[in-house]
């Protein structure tokens, strides 16, 4: 019983779509690539020029304010000293007056309303000291460093950097500067803080830094349009060249690049356009000498056929009154019967090879059934196979089902395939199989013979090639029966495969569709390699025949 999809694994399967489909895309299309490299670069650039730039302007602006607030507190301080030194208070009410009076010069002065003004730890204790003065907005802001520092260093200034509580209540950036003065009357020396607001330096500088992040923005946006237009601009002739190019490789020679201009393109057009024309009058030669060639072996074949028939029908003759001849005679009509009607076997040959390569050969399929066809193909190479010392055996799971084949082509295959197993078998069993599926139907032929190297596997289909020219044919071949066996596998959409091992012995398998269909994907109902890939015969776990019968007991025949 299904379940259904969690929102958790339909979130992970919309990624891993996503993913796929951007992996795709990145695969397939350099335009895609180029874009987004180019924009993944610009905006790496743009970044760091745009946080250096940031940087860099926040420094100097932070340091021209707090250059400013120095000033400022310097120029305060020494007021407020100057107004305190003026005076000749020497009672507690005129210093507090002159105390205040200092305060309120100050943040005239400084334009600054956060003041702080502590009197220095280790004063003597005077009775008209007036009291420390501290503003609500720079309670707790200054740091018992600061403070040691400014005690510690009478007449120099002091600043650290510290929150102040803006006009709205929100902490905005601001600094305090520290510096001392000596009120008269004996009360001594005192601290003076005085606190100032950055925050109209940095509103000026997250304006400056919202215009950079727009300005940036809208030139990545700008640079991506740019580098789309120029890619298009560079790819579409590569996108030319590419569908021309598979144009020519499907057959349209024809087809040419338009050229237009004289820069790269444009020569680069040209040269294609060039290696497209030398590509179709070499084709165009190579088809006529091939058009000649097959002419030729059909005139050849034709020609030949009446000679042919008149040495034969003669050595018909010579050959039925051999009895009167002398011996040396009677076997020489004997070889001219043989070696006409081999002659026969290879001009067939050779016509078929000729309509296949001039593409004119014609399939007459019917339904047949593979299983009976490979029967009969046993039964009329039968005698042969014994008198080489092999016994056929028809193995068939499958496979009775019909196949739209042409039956004529097929039982050639078979025969070819079952001729060669006989030739090169070596007096040991040979095995054919038939099975079957859904789409496709496959016969394979097992010998446990000479086999073959792995090179001899790859060329055992080339017309006319031995693997060992020195061993002679004993039953007639013109080497072209495998040849031949692959084009008509090829006719009918099949495959015609070898697997064979020296010493081990040979399987040729051929697989055919049920019906020829070039959409319809085939999968081999046997295996090409053998179960038995180690047997060498009878005594290394081959079937063996009993009796004479083509098909042993218990066949599927």
């Amino acid at each position: 019983m299904s379940t259904a999809a969690t929102p958790a694994q339909r979130a992970a399967g919309w990624l891993r779509e996503r993913v796929r489909r951007f992996s795709t895309l990145w695969r397939r299309s350099l335009q895609f690539r180029t874009v987004l490299i180019t924009l993944g670069l610009s905006s790496l650039a743009i970044l760091v020029i745009g946080f250096t730039i940031s940087f860099t302007v926040a420094s100097n602006l932070f340091q021209a304010q707090v250059e400013d607030a120095l000033g400022a507190s310097s120029t305060a301080a020494a007021a407020a000293q100057s107004a305190l030194d003026a005076s000749d208070a020497t009672d507690r009410a005129t210093v507090q007056a002159v105390t205040n009076s200092a305060i309120e010069t100050v943040i005239g002065v400084s334009g600054s309303p956060d003041i702080a003004l502590f009197r220095a730890p280790g004063t003597t204790p005077v009775s008209l000291a007036p009291p420390d003065f501290l503003s609500p907005d720079l309670g707790g802001k200054i740091s018992p460093e600061l403070r040691e520092r400014v005690q510690e260093n009478p007449d120099t200034q002091y600043w650290q950097s510290v929150e102040l509580d803006g006009r709205d209540g929100e902490p905005v950036p601001g600094v305090v500067v520290g510096t001392d003065l000596v009120i008269p009357g004996g009360a001594g020396r005192y601290e003076l803080y005085i606190g100032y607001d950055l925050a109209d330096a940095a509103q000026t500088l997250a304006f400056m830094q919202l215009t950079g992040a727009i300005g940036a923005v809208a030139l990545i946006a700008l640079l991506s349009a740019i580098t789309l237009v120029v890619v298009r601009w560079v790819i579409e002739p590569i996108q030319a060249v590419s569908a021309t190019s598979r144009r020519l490789a499907a057959g349209d020679l024809g087809v040419r690049l338009p050229a237009k201009g004289e820069d790269e393109l444009a020569a680069l057009a040209e040269s294609f356009n060039g290696m497209a024309d030398t590509l179709q009058a070499r084709i165009h030669d190579l088809a006529e000498l091939s058009v000649m060639q097959q002419r030729f072996v059909s005139d050849v074949s034709h020609e030949l056929r009446t000679p042919l028939t008149t040495i034969r029908l003669a050595g018909e003759v010579l050959y039925g009154q051999r009895e009167d001849f002398p011996p040396a005679t009677a076997r020489t009509a004997e070889l001219l019967k043989t070696q006409t009607e081999r002659f026969e076997t290879l001009l067939a040959d050779l016509l078929e090879i000729s309509r296949y390569d001039a593409g004119s050969v014609e399939l007459e399929t019917e339904p047949t059934n593979l299983v009976n066809l490979a029967a009969e193909s046993i039964e009329s190479m039968h005698a042969l196979a014994l008198e080489r010392g092999s016994e056929l055996r028809l193995e068939a799971p499958g496979g009775h089902l019909d196949a739209e084949v042409d039956p004529r082509r097929i039982r050639r295959i078979v025969r070819n395939l079952i001729g060669n197993a006989i030739e090169h078998g070596e007096g040991r069993p040979i095995v054919v199989s038939v099975d079957s599926n859904a789409t496709a139907v496959a016969l394979s032929v097992r010998d446990y013979g000479l086999g073959m190297s792995e090179e001899a596997a790859q060329r055992v289909f080339d017309r006319f090639w031995r693997a060992d020219p020195s061993r002679r044919r004993t039953i007639g071949g013109t080497g072209l029966g495998l040849a031949i066996s692959v084009e008509d596998a090829v006719a009918h959409g099949g495959t015609l495969d070898v697997w064979s091992r020296e010493g081990r012995g040979t399987v040729f398998r051929l697989v055919l569709p049920r019906v020829h269909d070039p959409e319809d994907p085939v999968v081999a109902p046997l295996p090409l390699e053998p179960a038995d890939p180690e047997a060498t015969g009878p005594d290394g776990g081959a079937p063996v025949a009993a009796g004479d019968a083509p098909i042993q007991e218990g066949s599927d025949v």
